[in-house]
């Protein structure tokens, strides 16, 4: 990362943004104002809702509470990040856990409210996690890692104490609270909303939230922006230093990329590699490009699809993806190349690191002769139109490769909005890209995620019967338990020979900033708007 004084760009921008430009000016900031531009769609309000997409995670960061967070450290480069090793108060200020590890007890804070000013009482919270394990799909897999499963868990001792009687002791629970599925939300309001068809108010709380976070939403153009305006009464934190957080939807790269040189936007989030690696030199403008923990960017075959149930298929392309050519053309040499190891056993449980596969047009050839697919077969591969920086031109240099062995894939560009229920939700994409980070750094969190059957991110509905074993008993176990390393190291052997997902590279998240600080690096990779000082 780098600091310099400002530098207004020539970039010459379409017709289509001057109303935007016009509407923000490069003052914003000075004002209080901080814009932000990104590339995805926002379609939910309410992470817990099914089909609610990874960029509309932030809203569950800066419009609701948790009852603990993660603490903040700073980076080697100058830059802020989350502190995975530091658990912080949020709606509890303060919490015990039982020495046999039966339960933990939090303590509310007695002064904290909602938006609408009603008091954050035990009871919201137990309604709010009984929600998280009973809606179903990502939220309810996701308090399942941490061990967090049924409501008969959850107790309201009194108003301003909650307990939690836990399944077993586990490394993930109490990190699990601080991640964004367990929101607290303002319960007396969701009921009043709730129906007999619609017992957690999924339909109101999509587009209407009921937090009691640092922002609330102010207003939301589906497709075009989201405005969040300062929670001036945040009781569980420091209140925001700006009064106004504009997240434009900027689906031009081009676009988001001269808005960004000239000043009209402050923040452009999640920038294409080519933009950050290109505007790293940029006097004025600062970039933040951070390796994403437990993150692999992956071509995966649906084992739905006929061809791809024979494993020998999945080998034979995962040998012919040309790994450098995808590396240099869509990450831009940015993020850790994720192929060419050394052994197809690994000799530590580091994760992610090198699949045992390199590019060899030959060696795939040859498998896939052995198969009843000599000669090849034809499969669309498809790719989300919000992810086109990185995801087109991989396809593109797939497509040419896959050609050379006699197996035809054909591009399908599926619109942003559609694309999580496609591909994760449905899984009924025979071959597409996909990217996955595990919240919680640990492998075996990154296997209960994408290799489990029918957990979210298994998009290739994958099963093995000893990855189910072994990630059962390893997901609990302390690092240092003697178990812990022998079953990793098997796990990663399985996934490295049956190869339901082929590791492309592990990305990097950048983030260009001008006049405007307090950008912090998160796990989830999404907008946390509550640090920035302009």
């Amino acid at each position: 990362m780098q600091r310099r004084d400002f530098l207004k760009s020539a970039a010459v921008l379409g017709a289509s943004a001057l109303p935007f430009i016009r509407s923000l000016p490069a003052s914003a900031a000075t004002d209080g104002v901080v814009v932000v531009a990104m590339g995805q769609t926002i379609n939910s309000l309410d992470i817990h809702r099914t089909g609610t997409n990874r960029p509309s995670y932030q809203v569950a960061v800066n419009i609701y509470d948790r009852l603990v967070s993660f603490g903040t450290k700073s980076t080697p480069d100058g830059g802020l990040s989350y502190d995975y090793a530091t658990i912080e108060p949020e709606v509890a200020e303060s919490w015990t856990i039982s020495d046999d590890g039966t339960h933990m007890i939090f303590n509310l804070r007695k002064n904290g409210v909602f938006h609408d000013g009603s008091p954050i009482t035990a009871q919201d919270v137990k309604w709010s996690f009984d929600r998280a394990v009973s809606v179903g799909g990502f939220p309810t897999v996701q308090m399942k890692a941490g061990s967090l499963e049924k409501p008969e868990q959850f107790e309201v001792v009194d108003d301003y104490t909650f307990k939690i009687n836990l399944l077993r002791p586990s490394k993930l629970t109490l990190p699990d609270l601080a991640v964004p599925v367990p929101m607290i939300i303002n319960s007396k309001v969701a009921l009043e909303h709730a129906t007999a068809d619609d017992p957690w108010a999924t339909e109101y709380l999509h587009k209407t939230p009921a937090g009691s976070g640092a922002f609330k939403v102010a207003r939301w153009e589906p497709g075009q922006q989201l405005v969040y305006e300062r929670n001036e009464n945040w009781t569980s934190g420091t209140v925001p230093a700006v009064k106004r957080v504009i997240v434009r939807e900027v689906p031009s790269q081009a676009t988001r990329r001269a808005l960004l040189e000239r000043g009209d936007i402050q923040v452009s989030f999640n920038m294409p590699n080519k933009d950050a690696k290109e505007l790293s030199d940029k006097e004025g403008i600062d970039i933040f490009s951070t390796p994403i923990e437990n993150a692999i960017y992956c071509l995966c075959p649906n084992l739905a699809f006929e061809p791809f149930k024979d494993k020998r298929v999945r080998q034979a392309i995962a040998w012919a993806v040309p790994y450098e050519d995808v590396f240099q053309t869509a990450a831009y040499g940015r993020g850790a190349k994720m192929w060419g190891g050394t052994s197809t056993t690994p000799s530590d449980i580091a994760w992610p690191q090198p699949f045992p596969y390199s590019t060899d047009l030959e060696k795939a050839k040859a498998l896939l002769d052995q198969t009843d697919y000599k000669g090849g077969f034809e499969v669309p591969l498809s790719i989300s139109l919000s992810q086109t920086d990185w995801m087109e031109p991989t396809a593109l240099l797939i497509q040419e490769n896959l050609a050379k062995i006699g197996i035809k894939a054909t591009i399908e560009k599926i619109p942003g909005a559609n694309w999580r229920t496609a591909s994760l939700v449905e899984k009924k994409l025979p071959l597409h890209l996909e990217t996955f980070g595990g919240w919680l750094n640990y492998p075996c969190y990154y296997f209960f995620w994408a290799y489990l059957e029918g957990h979210l991110f298994n998009s290739s509905n994958y099963r093995n019967e000893e990855i189910e074993k072994l990630t059962s008993l390893a997901l609990h176990k302390p690092v240092d338990d003697p178990e812990y390393a022998p079953a990793i190291k098997r796990m990663i052997e399985i996934a490295w020979d049956e190869v339901p997902r082929i590791a492309l590279f592990q990305p990097a998240l950048n983030v260009g900033t001008n006049s405007v600080s307090g950008y912090e690096y998160w796990f989830h990779r999404q907008l946390d708007a509550r640090g920035f000082k302009a």
